[in-house]
């Protein structure tokens, strides 16, 4: 298989990575071909000598896995799973094996294989790598090259993929996939029930299901209705909070004619239900309890109706991954995603927004634009969509940081602001830092709280913000350009762009300004002044 121009860029990050560290992430959104990318690489490390493992936590994803390897590369890799192993065929020892977590975990699996057996692990739908079963895998070969490949790294309990991986590679997003036209453009329709979520309890730091499930019981023959309406020429799946919740939306979307069947673990003829929904024709509707968020494919999906309502934009973004694949062959033209109204008393609750950004404040702007337009309009997960609401997003913060600083005019003395920094040598990196690893979320050393403090900064929230301050600063030092303090001091008396002026320059302007008992000096006007 020939790969597209982002999964070149992916596989010579990763190769570029690995000369520096033992272990990197790389991020693709779902439907871009994760599994196509990290064969390559695989098929690389073989040919210079290597052997491989890939490990996934279920079964589809193993088969996926098998099938899409020999597809690409032609490599045949062996499975090591519940009573299979690789070598029971006929041409071993296989130089990629594949490998279910459950199986290879275990001590009696893990020691048919010597500890320096491997170069390089492969570790799909990466971000469960944190659970102790990958752990203990990950422990004893542990001399391996280490590639997690996801296509949602952040995990609801908070725990960071820094604890497993040192670096993230390479990104592509489902914004940048649905520009590039390898994704389906997306359509959130909001449906206004007002459906009450202030009651149920949270659990592992998401909404507890039977909660979840009890909550949505009043508002299911009004959901079934809205799905009839809305959903009668596309093929729809609806993620459910319980399997009980699937059952009764089964009976109730019958009673309105609708042709739909329902999928859980518990089924014993799945295959044959995701057949029948693979054939079927739009207007038709797949119920299921939380089990397709991952490794099912079926690019003919043109609805998908969240009924799993969460605070952990990875599962968000797995439901909706579910239906963004191309399908020219069907006539698709967009993916429908419909939206409930939910109503609670946090603001963390995922909406679509969230599949454009992890800045809650950029996905506070984007849901509130979308709730005031005329009519509940639709809204479309694009580029442009986010870059307006970044744009609205920075808008506000500016105005924030206009009051904050004219409270500081009226302070003497005082240390500069992180934030107000950033936004004075407009560095995009520094005013949207998002601590990728535990380490950058950890609060600042004394260590670097005393340089900046001597550099005359406040503190900030994390390491990793205090990191990429102090090397922000160390790097225009070098160029010889004005420091914090004068950057403070002459904003709050009006001066702009100082940040692009030199040591020097903003030196004069201050001992001119001591002169004058910092009086504004005759001639010069704050707001378009220049230095010479």
């Amino acid at each position: 298989m020939t790969l597209r121009p982002y999964q070149e860029k992916a596989v010579e990050a990763v190769e570029s990575a690995f000369r520096d560290v033992q272990s990197t992430l790389i991020v693709l959104a779902t439907g871009c071909g994760k599994t196509i990318v990290f064969s390559h690489l695989a098929a690389r490390e073989v040919r210079r000598g290597g052997r491989v493992l890939i490990l996934a936590h279920r079964g589809e994803l193993l088969d996926q896995a098998i099938d899409k390897l020999y597809k690409s590369t032609g490599i045949r890799a062996g499975l090591e799973k519940a009573d299979v192993t690789s070598d029971i065929y006929d041409e071993p020892p296989y130089t990629i094996v594949v490998g279910s977590v459950q199986s290879m975990c275990r001590e009696k699996r893990l020691h048919r294989f010597r500890p320096d057996d491997f170069s390089l692990i492969v570790i799909d739908e990466a971000h469960h790598s944190l659970t102790g079963t990958y752990r203990t895998i990950l422990d004893y070969f542990s001399t391996a090259r280490l590639l997690g490949v996801t296509a949602t790294p952040d995990r609801g309990d908070l725990r960071s993929l820094g604890e497993v991986f040192e670096t993230i590679s390479f990104q592509y997003s489902m914004v940048d996939a649905i520009r590039d036209g390898y994704l389906s453009p997306i359509q959130a329709q909001t449906i206004p029930l007002k459906i009450d979520l202030s009651g149920v309890a949270k659990q592992g730091g998401d909404y507890q299901v039977s909660g979840l499930g009890s909550a949505l019981d009043p508002y299911l023959q009004q959901i079934c209705h809205e799905i009839k309406l809305r959903c009668a020429n596309r093929k729809t799946i609806v993620f459910t909070p319980l399997i009980a919740t699937s059952r009764k939306m089964l009976a109730l979307l019958d009673a309105e004619g609708v042709e739909a069947r329902e999928v859980n673990g518990e089924t014993p003829e799945r295959g044959e239900v995701l057949s029948w929904f693979s054939a079927a024709a739009p207007g038709c509707v797949l119920l299921n309890s939380m089990l397709l968020t991952e490794g099912y494919d079926e690019p003919s999906v043109d609805c998908i109706c969240v009924l799993r309502a969460t605070k952990v934009r990875a599962l968000f973004t797995q439901m909706v991954g579910r239906g963004t694949r191309l399908s020219p062959s069907t006539g698709k033209r967009n993916l429908l995603l419909l939206d409930f109204l939910w109503l609670t008393s946090t603001h963390d609750l995922c909406r679509p927004a969230c599949l454009l950004s992890a800045d809650p404040e950029v996905c506070d702007t984007i849901t509130q634009r979308q709730e005031s337009a005329e009519g509940q309009a639709a809204l479309d997960i694009s580029g442009e969509t986010l870059a307006a609401a970044e744009s609205d997003t920075v808008a506000k913060r500016e105005k924030a940081l206009a009051e904050r600083l004219e409270k500081m005019r009226r302070r003497k003395g005082g240390l500069v602001d992180p934030l107000q920094y950033a936004y004075s040598i407009q560095d995009v990196n520094l005013t949207n830092y998002q601590p990728l690893t535990a380490h950058d979320a950890m609060k600042p050393t004394m260590q670097q709280l005393d340089r900046l403090e001597k550099l005359g900064f406040g503190a900030p929230a994390t390491q990793g913000e205090a990191e990429l301050i102090l090397k922000q600063h160390d790097q225009r030092q070098a160029a010889g350009l004005s420091t914090p303090k004068q950057i403070r001091r002459l904003e709050i008396i009006g001066f702009r762009n100082v940040a692009k002026w030199t040591k020097n320059q903003a030196q004069k302007m201050i001992q001119r300004l001591i002169i004058c008992d910092w009086h504004i000096p005759a001639g010069v006007d704050p707001k378009t002044y220049k230095p010479q």
